[in-house]
Order: C-alpha cells, then structure tokens, then sequence
C-alpha cells in the first residue's frame, strides 16, 4: 500500500500540487472564528443595549444598541470610568455607580431605573438589569449590565400583560390558529364554548369539534392568512358536538393575522381568532323579525278577506297569505255536521306552488288512520306536531297519512268557532325546512280562529 501511495506521488511530480480532496490533498479546515470577534457580533446584534464593566467601574464593552440609545459610540464609551460626566449628571454619578457595582456583591439580577444622558444633551430614562461577572476561580471580576428605554419595556410588558389577560379571563373568546387550521392556543371562554378542556383542543382539525360550519370557518380562516383580516366583524352560524348532543350558536368573530417580528419580510405564524357567542341575542332578533312578519301577514289576510263575497274563498286568503316563509302546503278538513268523519274541503297545490283553494268535487271523506296527527287535534281541539321518524323511507311517512309525498313536518290544529270544532287545519313542510316549534302552533292557531270564523259563515250561509 505504501509503495503504491509513494508512486502515485512522484508521478504527479514534485512541483505539482495533489488534487483537490483527493487522498493526502493536505486540505485544510477553515481557521475558526476568534473569540473576540465572535463575542462582537454578538453583542452588536443583541436587541437590548448593554455594557459591561471591571471590577474598578471602567467600561469594557459597548454594544451597538447602546450607541443607538445614548448616541455614544463604542470609541468614545470604552475605557471611561463609570458614567460620570457624560452619560449621567455629576450629581447622580456615584449613586448610579454605586448601584451598578452593587450587584458583585451578591447571585442573582438586580434591576433599577435611571435617568441617562444622550450624546445630544438630552435625557432618557432607562431600565437596568445588572448581574456579576466571575472571572476564572470564580471571583467577582466585573458587572455587565443590560438596559432598554422604559417605555419600551412597558410597552413589552403591557403587550405581554395582554396577552396573559386575554387567555385567562377575557370575556371573549381567543383561539389561535396555526397555518394548518389548527388550535395552538385556546383560552378559558373559547374551551366552555367549544364544549372542551384548555388542551384537549390544541392540534386538531376544527372538523373534529364543530359539525357543521366548519367551512365557512376555514374559508374565513384561509382568507386572513391570504389576503389579511377583514375590515368587521363576521357572524358564524356552527354546530357544535357536545356531551348534551349537539348544539347550534352563532359567534361574532373577529380575525387577525399574526406575523413574526423577528423576520426581515413578514411570515404569517396563523391566525388570532376573537368571537362572542351572541346565540340568544340573534334568536330574540329572529322571534322579534319573524313575529312582526307574521302579525303583518295575518293584517294583510285580514284585509283581503274582508273583500271576498264567498267565505270559503276568504278561509283560503287566510291560508294563501300564512303560508308565506311558513309552510310548503295548506290543507282544510271539514267535519260532518254529525261530527264522525273528515273530508277534504280545500287544499293547496302539492306539485306547484300556486293559491290554495277548494277541492273540485269535494264531500269524499279522507281515509285517516286511526291516531292521525289530524283526528288527534279534532279530539283535544288543539294544535298536534308531527315529524318523520329518521329511518323512516321518503314518502311512505307521508302516503300513509294521505300527505303529499314530500312532507317531512306537520302541524294540525283545530278550526273552532262559536264553541263548536269545524274541522282541521293542516299545514305542511318538506325536507328543506325544519320542524314546527311551539311558536308555529301560536301563529296556526291564529290562522285557524280567523279561517274558522270565515268557515262557520260559509256554513250558515250555505256555502
């Protein structure tokens, strides 16, 4: 091996140098950085000021932030005997001296607040925190002190302040969000609203804790990190999964994107996720909106009703206007004066929309089943709710109660007038809409007194 490595070398001549990183190239490593010089771009690229001192009080170090609050550079800083006379008052000199030097004399960070001198004659109060320096057998060989403009650091505690508030006990709720859509950070509002703990939330998709809304959510979220936060606030209608079952609230949401302030060009770190959850006012706004609409449906029935020379066609106007943003179809069955069966005596149309009006050749009684949510509401002489079972298979639920085949909900509620039960009032909804509530069986119930009274005429007068 030897005598092959000796031949290669003096093939290559004795002038002519190895190749580069071949074997025995004699390539060297780069010289490291010197102490001094790495220890100088440190300093100068600190974002706090500071300086340092011997045991004596003669300054050694000066960094580049110091020069950029006092405006003394390190030429004219270093070597000085504390800051008498140029960056502090002769007056307060050996107090502050003092003060500074007093940290070799014990462990620990000692913090203090003096007023400074600029280089322009101009005073700035700043904020210390000095600590010893030991040398190699650990004796106190100096002070270094690290300091910023006061009202720099309370800028950095009240944002920091801030931020402690607003994820312990703000009255909002605060959700951060990753790039990926996920929570990091969720304070004690938004993990009761959510239905979840402080940290049960935090890396997972928003998928997993809302049922639906989620992606107008996202939508929002990815627009923020897109384009910025919008200009107001947006209301969020979201479904919630939670151990009561599940849950449907609204949150006004604000968003803002957050940004490092540590990079040249900003980098979007996610997204600061504020919301209200105002469910119970928006509802009350809804019942108030839906309450005046409906009183002026029924004054607007009212008034074309009483322009109507047959009575029947008045029962329909009161039908025709109620079921506008109500329900999908209107039936009216009428009981035999005898009082044993039903039968069909107007209904609108079930494949088009169109006014509801009477059944051509009517008088053929309806084969209600017995228990019919229709017969129910006859014999109690109030109003039934009923819906479609969840398995149960599309139109047979309704055939079998002589509905049109896209029915979902109905609501049957009795025609009454002068003590006596007409007949019933059957209003109808489809898979679009949800089921009746109690304040639907109000509002039908108003309908059938007015349909009712307009019902009994027609009768007495033979119609």
């Amino acid at each position: 091996m030897s005598a092959s490595r000796s031949e290669t070398t003096n093939a290559l001549g004795p002038d002519e140098p190895e190749p580069e990183g071949g074997v025995g190239s004699g390539a060297q490593e780069p010289a490291p950085v010197p102490g001094s010089q790495l220890l100088a771009a440190l300093l100068d690229g600190m974002d706090a000021a500071l300086c340092a001192f011997d045991a004596d009080g003669t300054i050694t170090h000066w960094n580049r932030e110091a020069e950029r609050i006092l405006g003394w550079s390190p030429d004219e800083a270093v070597g000085r005997c504390g800051f008498a006379g140029w960056a502090v008052r002769t007056a307060d000199a050996d107090e502050v001296q003092e003060r500074l030097l007093a940290a070799m004399d014990g462990p620990g960070r000692q913090v203090h607040e003096f007023a400074l001198l600029r280089k322009d004659g101009g005073r700035v109060l700043v904020r210390t925190q000095s600590a010893r320096v030991l040398d190699a057998k650990g004796r106190p060989a100096g002070v270094y002190c690290a300091f910023s403009e006061v009202h720099a650091q309370i800028d950095l505690e009240r944002s920091i302040a801030l931020s402690e508030a607003l994820f312990d006990d703000a009255s909002w709720g605060v959700v951060l969000v990753d790039v990926d859509l996920r929570p990091t950070v969720v304070n004690g509002y938004a993990a009761r609203a959510l239905g979840a703990g402080r940290t049960s939330p935090l890396g997972r998709p928003l998928g997993e804790l809302v049922v639906q809304g989620v992606e107008e959510l996202e939508g929002a979220l990815h627009h923020v990190l897109a384009e910025g936060a919008p200009r107001g606030l947006t209301e969020l209608w979201v479904t919630l999964n939670t151990t009561q079952g599940e849950q449907r609230r609204c949150w006004r949401s604000g968003f803002l994107r957050l940004a490092s302030p540590l990079a040249e060009e900003p980098v979007p770190l996610g997204v600061g996720w504020l919301f209200h959850d105002v469910t119970e006012s928006k509802l009350a706004e809804q019942q108030a909106d839906r309450m005046r609409f409906r009183s002026s449906q029924l004054h607007r029935a009212g008034r074309a009703a009483a322009e109507c020379e047959d009575p029947m066609e008045a029962a329909t106007a009161y039908l025709d206007f109620a079921l506008a943003g109500f329900a999908d179809h209107a039936l009216i069955d009428l009981m035999e004066p005898e009082g044993e069966r039903l039968f069909r005596a107007a209904a609108s149309p079930s494949g088009a929309p169109g006014p509801c009006g009477p059944v051509a050749g009517g008088g053929i009684p309806v084969r209600y089943p017995h228990g019919h949510p229709a017969i129910q509401a006859a014999d109690r002489n109030g109003s039934v709710r009923a819906s479609a079972p969840a398995g149960a298979a599309p139109g047979d639920w309704a055939a079998d109660r002589q509905w049109p085949r896209d029915t979902v909900h109905a609501l049957c509620t009795a025609l009454r007038s002068r003590g006596r039960t007409l007949g019933v009032l059957t209003f109808l909804r489809g898979p679009s809409r949800p089921a009746f509530e109690r304040q639907d069986s109000v509002y039908a119930e108003s309908v059938a007194v007015l349909a009712g009274a307009a019902l009994d005429l027609s009768r007495v007068t033979g119609g």
